[in-house]
């Protein structure tokens, strides 16, 4: 009888874990190493006030031009995937405004 809590308490994580793993896959990333130095630096400076739900996007066309680069980070927030969500909403924004060409990635340590 006692196992039958437990065994639906395992299921339920179990699904979690899977769903946001499907989640995290759902947006194009790029490894924080990758990045243009600029936008790595800017990473840094956010990095203190980030949580572990925290997400960042960047899109860049070029290394070296500033004016061809967006990272938007979403800081305080909740939940990871509603990070991820508007990290990327608020880097479309701004790699339209810029009229940068490459997608917008989600950043990865």
């Amino acid at each position: 009888m006692r196992t039958l809590p437990l065994r639906l308490l395992l299921a339920c994580l179990g699904t979690w874990g899977l769903a946001s793993a499907a989640h995290a896959q759902t947006h194009p990333s790029v490894a924080l190493r990758e990045l243009p130095d600029a936008l790595r630096h800017q990473y840094q400076l956010s990095r203190p006030e980030m949580n572990s739900n925290s997400r960042c996007a960047a899109a860049y066309d070029s290394h070296s031009e500033q004016d061809r680069m967006s990272l938007r980070c979403s800081i305080y927030i909740k939940l990871g995937a509603e990070g991820a969500r508007r990290a990327m909403q608020h880097c479309e924004e701004d790699r339209e405004k810029k009229h940068i060409h490459a997608p917008c990635r989600i950043v990865q340590e």
